[in-house]
């Protein structure tokens, strides 16, 4: 307990956990309709992207953030379109986009050295949380949690039935772009902690454990965000007990729940 305070003494850590919390949370609740509308590589495609752009930006010499958020919003439209115009070859075209993003990255990182620059951002860091990056998140969080709020009914409509929802007059492809928007933003921002390996996981994971303990879909939103939220502190503990990257732990702890959770969902249909 003693050690547990003396941690939360210091500020970088404060700042991890309200950050991550947040990231976690907004990631989880979009990973819901990802899951639902099998849009599971989005997050992935775009985490391979995430990477290429920091391994551009290191070697530019210029702020991370600057090159990675519009390159990761550009992919996420050009990976809506592609999965929305070709169904039937759009994870195709996920999976190869990102196998050559990250290709790219590792090149320009080994041409021109800066490995070490991009190393945090592979597999998270709590260190590299600031001040700026907390604020991003609280300012992200907002927008999500608003959105959800405010557009529920025509995300349901669009999650579940995106032919009726259209005919209602819903304009689905507005709605696409912009979950495509904040999924890219959450990627960014999730970056700085999950690493760009593993954030994909943070959105994916909490949404496939929910979907294993529910099938009503403001349930299945609620429970993926307490499922987000308890796997980042668990893995944040994990991560400080044992001296391993916070991403890693994240995701360890994500998989731990979702494991718990299908045996739980299996001996309940047992009974």
């Amino acid at each position: 307990m003693n050690e547990i305070l003396e941690l939360l003494s210091y500020p970088f850590v404060i700042r991890a956990i309200v950050a991550g919390s947040l990231i976690s949370i907004c990631a989880s609740v979009l990973g819901v309709i990802l899951v639902l509308k099998h849009y599971s590589l989005i997050g992935h495609g775009l985490s391979e992207i995430g990477f290429a752009s920091l391994s551009i930006a290191s070697a530019l010499k210029v702020p991370a953030m600057m090159v990675s958020t519009p390159s990761v919003i550009a992919a996420s439209f050009v990976i809506m379109f592609v999965s929305q115009r070709y169904k039937t070859a759009g994870d195709i075209a996920i999976a190869i986009a990102s196998s050559a993003a990250l290709a790219l990255g590792i090149v320009i990182s080994s041409l021109t050295g800066s490995s070490s620059n991009t190393g945090a951002y592979l597999f998270g860091s709590v260190l590299a949380v600031s001040e700026g990056d907390l604020i991003f998140a609280i300012i992200l969080s907002l927008i999500v949690m608003s959105a959800f709020v405010v557009f529920y009914n025509r995300l349901f409509l669009m999650t579940y039935n995106e032919d009726y929802a259209h005919s209602l007059g819903i304009n689905t492809t507005l709605y696409q772009l912009m979950i495509s928007v904040l999924t890219a933003l959450v990627v960014v921002s999730g970056m700085r902690i999950t690493g760009t390996l593993l954030i994909s996981g943070v959105i994916i994971l909490p949404a496939v454990t929910a979907k294993s303990l529910a099938s009503r879909f403001k349930t299945l939103v609620i429970i993926s965000g307490v499922v987000s939220f308890a796997a980042f502190i668990a893995g944040l503990a994990v991560s400080f007990a044992f001296n391993i990257p916070a991403g890693a732990g994240v995701i360890l702890s994500n998989a731990a729940i979702l494991i718990s959770a299908k045996f739980l969902a299996m001996m309940i249909k047992r009974k």
